[in-house]
This record gives structure tokens, C-alpha cells and sequence, in this order.
């Protein structure tokens, strides 16, 4: 095999798992390729050379695309003389981790705690009113419980998230190993 051959499959294999890897975390496949792409690009790419390289349409290059700004993965750059629009990944992982995490956790706890919070409000109304049965009551009581526990625990999440922010995180987990000892 020839060196070109070598190093095209090394970064195929790479690209591959970036992009099963970032599924998991509900980022598609076509955005896990198109990510891969951009890192290993010498230079911001347009669209063209993107979908030309990949193989996909257009909507769904523009899709991954739009995808990966959102998350802060890729960002829109600035080449003088250029009239396209050039994307490249943004180089700190780590940030990278932040953010994705920040926008993904938020929007979770937000959604969940608005609407066990709503529950709430219902299962004391519930508790309150004489006319609920002893039975009724207790399982609402039992309801109440369990959601005010979660919503402890969506609020421990929330410091969680703070911290990545605030990168005060890194206090306690380095990105250099040899600070960890």
C-alpha cells in the first residue's frame, strides 16, 4: 500500500469513529463525517468542497452544518477575497465538550423541571382539596416526593453545568494529566 493510500485510510478510520462516536450523543452520522472532514482539513472549506469530498446533498451538508455551528463545533470564517462561506472546527475540545454539554443539559433540565414543577402545583392542589381520598392522597403525597427529589437533583445538574461554564471544572479535573497527581 502506498503512503498516500496509508494515510487516507488512517483518517478514514478516524472519521468513521468521530462520527459513531458523536451519534451517541444524538449528533448524526452525516455531521460526524463532516466534522472528521474539517479536522483534518488543512484550511476552512466551503460547502462545495464539502459535499464534493462527502458525497451529500447539499440540504444535508447545509443541515450538518447548521447543526454543528449550533453547538458551537464549527464555526463560519473569514478569507479574504472569498465570496463563499468557510467552516472549520473549533479547535479547543474541550470547550467544544463545554458547550455541547451546556446547550444539550440545559435544554433537558429546563424542559423537565418546567413540567414536574407544573406537576407539583397539580399534586398539592390534589392534597389540599378534602375531597381527594385518603389513597389518592397518599399517592400524590408519594409523587410529590420522588419530584422534589428530582428537582433537587436537576439543581445539583444546573451547578454541574455552571461549573463547565465558568470552566471552575478544571479546578478538579485538569485537561493536562500530569496536574492531576
Amino acid at each position: 500500500m502506498n503512503d498516500i493510500k496509508i494515510l487516507e485510510k488512517s483518517r478514514a478510520m478516524v472519521i468513521e469513529a468521530l462520527a459513531q462516536n458523536m451519534n451517541l450523543y444524538g449528533i448524526t452520522q452525516s455531521a460526524g463525517r463532516l466534522y472528521g472532514l474539517l479536522f483534518f482539513a488543512n484550511k476552512p472549506l466551503t460547502l462545495d468542497e464539502m459535499k464534493e469530498e462527502l458525497g451529500m446533498s447539499k440540504t444535508s451538508m447545509s443541515v450538518s452544518v447548521r447543526s454543528l455551528l449550533d453547538l458551537n463545533m464549527v464555526e463560519k470564517v473569514w478569507v479574504k477575497g472569498e465570496r463563499k462561506d468557510l467552516y472549520t472546527i473549533k479547535e479547543d475540545w474541550y470547550q467544544c465538550f463545554f458547550d455541547y454539554f451546556t446547550i444539550k443539559w440545559r435544554a433537558a433540565i429546563m424542559m423537565n423541571s418546567s413540567t414536574m414543577e407544573k406537576s407539583i402545583a397539580k399534586l398539592k392542589q390534589l392534597i389540599d382539596d378534602p375531597n381527594t381520598s385518603e389513597e389518592i392522597r397518599e399517592s400524590a403525597m408519594g409523587d410529590l416526593k420522588k419530584l422534589e427529589e428530582r428537582l433537587n437533583y436537576y439543581d445539583w445538574q444546573d451547578r454541574l453545568i455552571d461549573s463547565f461554564e465558568t470552566q471552575e471544572i478544571l479546578n478538579f479535573v485538569p485537561t493536562d494529566k500530569k496536574k492531576d497527581k
